[in-house]
């Protein structure tokens, strides 16, 4: 007899009739004589006629040897308190440690549980419930309230087998709800310490509790009800990573909407790429096939992984298909790996060719495969008949017609996961291009284009005395290329060399023999509570490795430790919390998760997520220190604003405002540890060694040192940061004078520390950029905004800055001759020695406009790539640009050299507009208005699309500026 599913209906006396159990499988032996003959009808069996009887008593022995089991060994028992108090908690697994912890918090220990008439009994088998220990639990109990997370398990079957006592001797029994049915306990969501503690309390009555459990509960209570504070509205929330091929396969067209599943396509819902809604495994496009009668909108695009797809996403697209008046495309991403669980292989052989042959037998007619190479593929591969290659620039087209295709249609986007590909090359596993993108700062708008076209995390901010521009981060680009089609000439491919490496000062400084020998810290002692530490940071940074150290620490010193991270989708660029609890023995620490305002230790490696929410409720000011990683590590919400500030200022505030200020230590981890070890990955190791020399961590050096030789990875490197982070919290000043040494060359990006400074330096960039002539007609104008603010607007500055930066900006366009004048001033070359090593190649690309064709669909010129000797050719540009704005000026006569020349016009005129109405009330007007330049950034139809935008702004400003009221406007 094999096994089989038998239903509670059947054994609906003693069981909910809402569920089902499996019978495990077991035989039914038959002896035959030896001399036995199979019969030529072969052999049968009649079952008896009670057999059902006999499966029904079989199932209800093995449910009573298992309670016998549990009864027999003493599983379920009384852990705290008198077994006749009045008052039992019955709880079981994460809720028991709740309880405990509850307990605690409120001062409420063994001795006080007898007096209080408590006692709690914890089970271990939650189903069937052992009835005999329960029922003596009960016995003689006023009230029982049962404890358990989520739906009501155990509750329900106490309360049956308390169904059939005499009401004298039955218990008040209460759990999810209370007598009058009331929520008590709720099982939609996570029951914390504190909410049990406020019930245990309720029920018990405040006041017959003592004075001190009545204080603890209502500083528990303050903790909790703390607000949240300003975190500076950044929040580090995950995203696609750097070359994901979801950066450019969940993009629609215009019009268009998608829909997401399973996968790391989800992560465009926070992305305002006009997807929503998401669905389990396996129901991808069954939300469309519901929804599509009832709306105007006529098709609706899918996302789902090769690994949904193989999993059980096919069954998804069968049942669209046998729908039939459904118009959906599936695009189906190939990225060769299951990406959102650890990049595992697909379970059996799955090809692109293969999902062709697959989706095509389910009856899809239209069918089209998108690559970033279509070359790989021969033309002997066995695609699905009439399957159509594109390459990934054609998408947007590709789309386009499939969405105009009746039914089901195939999008098939074939890149390999980016994370996947930076593994794989790591072991020589995969191609590794010797060729990286790099960009020219000083020929950057800072429009963000580049950010649109890629959605590229790698695509980071610089701020310049010029303006925000844009750098690559060469060490977590994973060359995709796809920021490079950004309408801008900044961007250049180095072909062939090398990065060149980080230099780890570190090497060059005394060793641990030559340098100061370091106090020993007093550590924190856990005698008498529990230590809490919460680590902050962005996964796929280490962070998790770093409470996985202290808990091995911890462990070999034989204290107790437990480490609860808290990742979700950390491992895409989101946030990392980790809390981690240390006792003397494992015995102390109940509740796993640190509570409201109960941290010991913030330890936050990233500033971000030291800020939010979730972190800062754990702080309780006066008790908790924090150590912060200072370094300004951008968000995902960058790729979508260009004007994004970080807010370091207002979250370091936020910190210090929970902590007290002088309960934080901030310092820039990332830069100190990458200049000291030549790897930013030794930053949170840094910073731990911070911590301990603080006295913050409550394990030993010895037991540290050896968790990380158990831990096996760059030992030597790790042990070096952590004495390094140890060195800069004894001497921080020591530390940063190796990793920064002030005779180090002028940092390339000084800002201007004076309003005298940054006129000279504008002065000096006309004068290159024309003549001394040219720089004259700055000068003038701003001289006469400094004189008529002070003489207006006394004690009030600002204008003269804003006018200083953006008239410069307007008389310095970027036309051919000035992108020439960049490329061969030196400063392209030296920045690009300092990133590149070895023999390479340049590669620009470029849209000039006498040569560069146009796209038909959208007008815009469309970019080329041309060698390294266009930097001879840029030579020879920049000495004409004596020839800008004359008559023989070639490029002159283009619409957007002469829209740029008009803007300096008209600019000058409104300044003069608003000098002759300046006042101390429309001065903070006045400012916005001089400032708007700013926004018109970028080259060509970029320029073009923020252009408009500006002028509509100014519009209205100058209006208001205008206006009879714009003093009062102005001052509200």
């Amino acid at each position: 007899y094999s096994g089989c599913w038998v239903s509670f209906k059947v054994l609906a006396e003693t069981v909910d009739t809402s569920s089902s159990v499996y019978v495990d499988p077991h035989r039914v032996e038959i002896k035959l004589p030896t001399d036995f003959e199979m019969p030529a009808g072969g052999l049968s069996i009649r079952w008896p006629d009670d057999y059902l009887d006999q499966e029904r008593r079989l199932l209800y022995s093995k449910y009573a040897a298992a309670q016998a089991y549990w009864r027999a060994n003493n599983l379920d028992r009384v852990v705290l308190g008198r077994p006749d108090a009045p008052f039992g908690i019955i709880t079981t697994g994460k809720s028991y440690l709740d309880v405990r912890q509850a307990l605690d918090e409120l001062g409420i220990d063994d001795a006080l549980a007898e007096q209080l008439g408590i006692a709690v009994y914890k089970v271990g088998m939650v189903w069937p419930i052992e009835p005999q220990g329960v029922a003596r639990f009960v016995e003689g109990k006023r009230e029982v309230i049962v404890i358990e997370e989520k739906r009501s398990l155990m509750e329900y079957q106490i309360k049956e087998q308390l169904f059939n006592l005499d009401a004298s001797r039955r218990p008040l029994l209460v759990g999810k709800t209370d007598e009058h049915g009331q929520v008590l306990l709720q099982s939609n969501a996570e029951l914390t310490p504190v909410r049990i503690a406020q019930v245990l309390v309720e029920r018990l009555g405040l006041d017959k509790l003592p004075e001190r459990v009545r204080q603890r509960l209502a500083v528990m209570q303050r903790k909790t009800g703390k607000p949240a504070r300003n975190s500076g509205g950044l929040a580090r929330i995950p995203y696609f990573c750097s070359g994901c091929p979801h950066n450019t396969s969940t993009k629609v067209p215009e019009g268009s909407m998608a829909m997401a599943g399973i996968g790391c396509h989800t992560l465009a819902l926070f992305m305002d790429r006009q997807t929503t809604t998401f669905t389990h495994m396996g129901g991808e496009g069954a939300t469309w096939v519901g929804m599509a009668p009832f709306t105007n909108m006529p098709h609706m695009f899918q996302n789902l992984g090769d690994g949904t797809y193989f999993h059980s996403g096919f069954l998804a697209l069968r049942q669209a298909v046998a729908a039939k008046t459904v118009n959906i495309t599936y695009k189906i991403l190939f990225n060769d790996a299951v990406a959102m669980t650890g990049g595992q292989h697909h379970d059996g052989d799955l090809k692109p060719w293969i999902i062709s042959q697959q989706v095509a037998a389910e009856g899809v007619q239209r069918i089209a495969l998108v690559t970033d190479d279509p070359h790989k593929y021969l033309s002997g591969t066995p695609w699905a008949h009439g399957t159509t290659l594109h390459h990934r620039s054609e998408l947007d087209q590709v789309q386009r017609d499939l969405r105009e295709w009746p039914g089901v249609s195939v999008l098939i986007y074939d890149q390999t996961c980016a994370a996947e590909k930076r593994r794989r090359r790591k072991r020589g596993q995969y191609p590794d291009p010797a060729k990286r993108v790099f960009i020219n700062e000083a020929v950057c708008e800072g429009c963000g284009d580049c950010s649109v076209k890629s959605n590229c995390l790698s695509v980071i901010p610089i701020e310049t005395e010029f303006g925000r521009k844009r750098a690559i981060d060469q060490s977590s680009c994973n060359k995709d290329y796809s920021c490079v089609n950004g309408f801008c000439p900044s961007f250049v491919t180095v072909e062939g060399g090398g990065l060149r490496k980080g230099k780890a000062v570190a090497k060059k400084t005394p060793d641990a023999a030559h340098w100061p020998a370091l106090p020993d810290p007093v550590l924190p002692t856990v005698q008498h509570q529990p230590y809490g530490m919460m680590i902050t940071g962005v996964g796929g940074t280490g962070v998790v490795t770093i409470g996985a150290l202290v808990g091995m620490a911890a462990h070999l010193e034989g204290k107790g430790c437990t480490v609860l991270d808290m990742t979700g989708l950390s491992q895409k660029g989101g946030a990392v919390i980790s809390h981690v609890r240390i006792a003397q023995q494992p015995e102390d620490i109940h509740a796993v998760r640190i509570a409201a305002g109960d941290a010991n230790l913030l330890l936050g490696c990233d500033l971000v997520v030291a800020a939010s929410a979730d972190a800062l409720v754990k702080v309780e000011q006066g008790t908790t220190r924090a150590v912060i990683n200072s370094h300004e590590t951008i968000t995902g919400a960058f790729t979508r604003d260009p004007n994004l500030k970080f807010p370091g200022n207002t979250l370091r505030l936020a910190i210090e405002a929970a902590t007290g200020a002088d309960k934080a230590d901030f310092i820039d981890a990332q830069n100190v540890a990458t200049a000291l070890m030549g790897d930013s990955i030794a930053t949170n190791l840094f910073m731990l060694g911070f911590a301990w020399q603080k006295g913050l961590v409550p394990v030993g050096h010895d037991a540290i040192m050896r968790a990380l030789e158990l831990n096996g990875a760059a030992v030597e490197m790790n042990k070096q940061a952590f004495m390094w982070g140890r060195r800069a919290a004894h001497d921080r000043d020591a530390v940063l004078k190796i990793a920064a040494p002030p005779a180090a060359v002028e940092k390339p990006h000084h800002l201007s520390q004076s309003l005298d400074e940054l006129i000279a330096r504008r002065i000096k960039h006309l004068t290159g950029y024309q003549n001394a002539a040219y720089a004259k007609r700055y000068t003038n104008l701003i001289e006469r905004v400094r004189g008529v603010e002070a003489a207006k607007a006394p004690g009030m500055t600002g204008l003269a800055e804003a006018v200083a930066r953006y008239y410069a900006k307007l008389l310095a366009y970027k036309d051919e001759y000035e992108v020439a004048r960049l490329y061969t001033d030196g400063s392209f070359l030296q920045q690009l020695r300092s990133q590149f090593e070895g023999n390479y190649k340049l590669k620009f690309h470029l849209a000039p406009p006498i040569l560069a064709e146009r796209d038909t669909k959208t007008g815009h010129l469309q970019k080329q790539q041309f060698g390294s000797w266009m930097l001879r050719a840029f030579g020879v540009l920049a000495k004409m640009k004596f020839l800008r704005g004359t008559a023989f000026d070639p490029f002159g006569r283009t619409a957007e050299r002469k829209m740029e020349r008009r803007l300096i016009g008209e600019y000058e005129a409104t300044i003069e507009e608003l000098l002759g109405r300046l006042d101390h009330d429309n001065h903070t007007l006045a400012v916005q208005i001089a400032s708007l330049p700013e926004e018109i950034r970028g080259y060509g139809h970029v320029k073009d699309a923020n252009l408009a935008k500006t002028k509509k702004k100014e519009a209205d400003l100058l209006a208001t500026f205008r206006s009879p009221q714009s003093k009062r406007t102005a001052a509200e």
